[in-house]
């Protein structure tokens, strides 16, 4: 499928490069497990994070160990701790400043644009602005020609899993509310990037 293939390592650097002109540094690693690791070693130990709903997380084993284990204060562990809706919706709002956000993006151009889609908006915040630090795991699946076909792969391939994902799990489906174009960052370290030469989310 045009969407689901793994971009070649000439690609992967050439953006790299790119992402490197515009203050935001990154890593290719091999594997899940080794996408796992660089992330541990790029946020200290006990550190407060806010992960953001990913298919990518849930499957190189972030979002359990956050969840179940004591290395890093997990926000998304406390919001879903409160059990009132509306004191679970305000806390979350409380916390919109934060150390740590980490999650993916669903598309990434050659001119080195991350680009997250999104229903709420939940996560673009904290992307955008509201944690001190950003980093992103992202599958070289990912990688599109420009922000057209970034468009294409959000509407035609990531909506129609996302949806199907969404009713399976919470009975009701997805839309593409809001969109989100990562293209410098002004914060010297804020936002790192870490390239995974396998298929990691949609």
């Amino acid at each position: 499928m045009e969407f689901d293939k793994l971009a070649d390592e000439e690609k992967v650097q050439s953006i790299v490069d790119i992402l490197a002109k515009n203050g935001i540094e990154s890593f290719v690693v091999n594997s899940g497990a080794e996408a796992k690791e660089k992330l541990y070693e790029l946020i200290p130990e006990a550190s407060e994070i806010m992960e953001a709903s990913s298919t990518t997380m849930d499957e190189i084993g972030v979002t359990k160990e956050l969840l179940e284990g004591s290395r890093y204060k997990s926000l998304r562990k406390k919001i879903m701790g409160v059990s009132d809706k509306a004191e679970r919706d305000a806390y979350r709002k409380s916390v919109l400043g934060h150390a740590y956000a980490i999650g993916s993006v669903h598309a990434v151009t050659e001119q080195g644009q991350l680009v997250v889609a999104s229903a709420s908006g939940s996560q673009i915040g904290s992307y955008a602005y509201g944690a001190d630090h950003l980093v992103l795991v992202i599958g070289t699946q990912k990688v599109v020609k420009n922000l057209d076909s970034a468009f294409e792969r959000i509407e035609k391939y990531i909506f129609p899993l996302e949806d199907a994902r969404m009713k399976k799990t919470f009975g009701f489906g997805s839309v593409i509310a809001k969109i989100l174009i990562i293209s410098k960052e002004i914060v010297p370290g804020r936002t790192k990037v870490i390239f995974v030469k396998e298929k990691f989310g949609f």
